[in-house]
């Protein structure tokens, strides 16, 4: 029987522009681009050159420091453009798709006759085995160090959020798949929400079930960590996104590399949000061609509004991409006598503003800060919307500080900087939680190097 984990920390937030559950047709282009970006702490080492022809699983890129470890073409075609930046910094690697696809037939395999190494190493050949992350440092991993357990949280819970279950439909058999495979290699753990009905998420095999019942951020993968079990000084665990689950579970009924996924278009700037099938790599703006109410003085985001990345109609969707948001930029508006008003339309953390009387009201927020940075104040309220076992505030300063001793001691092994995307949110103090977050992570990763 599955265990069931209440949570009371967190914050709901109701935004405008929730998908409708129907998908929407998107006209592909005629290039993609995998960006090394996408796949955090990886250093990467250009492996093809312009003009070469790939077929979909053939490696773009590998992890300079870990050269086993490939990243495959989504698709087929010829190598168009290798992009670099400031000093000669790998921005993406382009190519021009063919009209019909090609791909490298790694074979199907029998997960009942693999073990642990047999299933690594075919994710290794296939390339696709960056898209495992882990903890601590909240990075891709590495197959140099076995993970004490693998985590998958397939609940979703951050404002606008794409409904996984959705995703799912049609993508049972090789979800399953997924899980069966990483169950192979260490102890795996399938977190779900507790309105989640799925019978692929409920009767999961080969995994042990955990349901978490609460608010956001009980979907983090990171939070679901700390409350089954907290990862120590020394211990590495997997962490593993549902769509990449199945990706890995396509990869062994089919013996091919399939990275198309199931995306939201969000926002309260989008004319009919819903769904659409895209490949990663995908252009921005063949994803957005005729959704926007408005061209100008919108924030176009690259996933989800309070973690994802702000970005153009020319960026690509990133490898770890569920969501394109768009909301209202915010620097076109003059409020009258500012924050004196009553303000019935913004949302408040506290009963500042009359809308707490509409707890179920729907908000249109913009991107605004409203404010600048100012003085850390010790005030609680990081520990208000963070479920975890750890003292977020505390844990802040001592990165701000660059105290090593007091960053371990306060439990940054066990976070990612998602965790800390609600406490940014609510900062009086308007810091960049996240980016405090994973300067420290960095820092740690350097040290520890």
């Amino acid at each position: 029987m599955a265990n069931v984990i209440k949570l009371r920390k967190g914050l709901d937030i109701n935004l405008v522009g929730k998908p409708k559950k129907e998908k929407i047709p998107v006209k592909g282009g005629s290039e993609i681009a995998l960006t090394p970006e996408s796949f955090l702490g990886v250093t990467p080492k250009i492996v093809v050159k312009e003009g070469d022809y790939v077929k979909a699983g053939d490696a773009l890129f590998v992890n300079k420091n870990y050269p086993e470890v490939k990243f495959a073409s989504p698709v087929s075609g010829k190598v168009s453009a290798v992009v670099r930046g400031e000093r000669r910094k790998v921005l993406c690697v382009k190519v021009l798709k063919d009209d019909v696809q090609q791909f490298l037939d790694y074979g199907q395999k029998d997960l009942r006759t693999l073990d642990g190494p047999a299933v690594i190493n075919a994710l290794l050949e296939a390339g696709i085995f960056g898209f495992i992350d882990q903890l601590p440092y909240a990075v891709s991993t590495n197959p140099s160090v076995m993970p004490r357990a693998i985590f998958i949280s397939a609940l979703r819970d951050k404002p606008l959020a794409a409904d996984f279950e959705y995703e799912l439909e049609g993508n049972e058999r090789d979800f399953q798949s997924g899980l069966t495979a990483l169950s192979k290699i260490a102890k795996t753990y399938l977190g779900i929400g507790s309105k989640q009905s799925a019978v692929a998420l409920t009767a999961a095999k080969d995994v042990e079930i955990n349901i978490f019942d609460g608010p956001c951020p009980a979907g983090n993968v990171g939070v679901q960590i700390n409350h089954i079990a907290p990862v120590n000084k020394g211990e590495v665990v997997w962490t593993v996104d549902p769509s990449a689950v199945i990706f890995i579970g396509r990869l062994f009924n089919t013996g091919k590399v399939n990275l198309c996924r199931t995306i939201a278009i969000v926002g309260s700037e989008v004319k009919n949000p819903a769904y659409a099938d895209v490949m990663i790599g995908e252009k921005v703006s063949n994803i957005l061609d005729g959704q926007l109410k408005a061209d100008s003085h919108v924030r176009i985001i690259n996933g989800n509004v309070l973690t994802g990345k702000p970005c153009t109609m020319d960026d690509v969707v990133g490898a770890h991409t569920s969501e394109i948001t768009v909301i209202p930029e915010g620097d076109d508006v003059d409020e009258l006598l500012g924050w004196i008003m009553p303000r019935v339309n913004d949302f408040s953390t506290n009963r500042s503003y009359f809308s707490w009387l509409q707890p179920k009201k729907a908000y249109k927020l913009d991107a605004r800060i409203k404010g600048g940075e100012r003085h850390m104040i010790m005030s609680g309220e990081y520990d208000k919307v963070l479920p975890m076992d750890i003292m977020g505030e505390y844990l802040v300063k001592a990165i701000i500080a660059n105290d090593i001793d007091q960053m371990e001691a306060l439990g940054i092994y066990e976070i990612a900087p998602e965790d800390f995307a609600l406490a940014e949110f609510v900062d009086s103090s308007k810091l960049e939680l996240q980016k405090i977050i994973r300067n420290g992570l960095d820092m740690l990763r350097k040290e520890n190097a």
